[in-house]
């Protein structure tokens, strides 16, 4: 695989979101605008590309019997920093994702591109994955919230676009899940013809 497949598999082919189901917390809980959808991914992808490219330069280091749990120190390390220059530089957004922000620790994409990929693939290789996937995961937590803020409230990125009574229903829980069903179905229709 050359690596603009692999930084572009992340979009469509093997996109977190939409097609692996991976990291259903956030992509729910944070996606009630697409401001915050789209700072919950970027914040991901910094993590998941750091975090790639750090497991990928010590993985020949790290003993088998403590790989998962050196990975997680890993991770956590890009968590901090991620969850600080946030606090300091966007506290609204800050206090907007609350607990999601530290819980990309354990965020299933991150763990798993590390111990799925970057454990076992070079520097480059595994830093264009993590960027590929962390940009797709974005990509997919801004369209999920751009369609629940317009559905919800008639704008996107708090620009409204349209007057009147909407569905409150798209930015409640209940929401996120028929929102993101119909987005899978969507996406899963466009792949199938294509």
């Amino acid at each position: 695989m050359n690596q603009i497949q692999n930084f572009t598999k992340g979009f469509f082919k093997e996109s977190p979101t939409f097609v692996l189901l991976l990291g259903m917390c956030p992509t729910l809980a944070t996606t009630t605008s697409a401001i915050n959808g789209m700072g919950m991914g970027l914040a991901t992808a910094f993590v998941l590309t750091m975090s790639n490219l750090a497991v990928s330069l010590v993985k020949d280091l790290i003993p088998d019997k403590i790989r998962i749990p050196a990975f997680v120190v890993i991770i956590a390390t890009f968590v901090t920093i991620v969850e600080l220059v946030m606090q300091a530089f966007v506290p609204g957004l800050y206090e907007a994702l609350g607990i999601f922000i530290p819980l990309i620790v354990v965020n299933c994409i991150v763990l798993g591109r590390a111990e799925a990929y970057a454990s076992s693939h070079g520097p480059w290789s595994s830093t264009v994955d993590g960027l590929g996937m962390g940009l797709g995961f974005t990509m997919a937590l801004t369209i999920l919230g751009a369609v629940r803020e317009l559905l919800g409230s008639g704008a996107i990125f708090g620009i409204h676009f349209i007057k009147g009574n909407f569905m409150l229903i798209f930015i409640l829980a209940p929401g996120a899940f028929i929102a993101l069903g119909y987005l899978i179905a969507l996406i899963n229709r466009i792949r199938k013809t294509s």
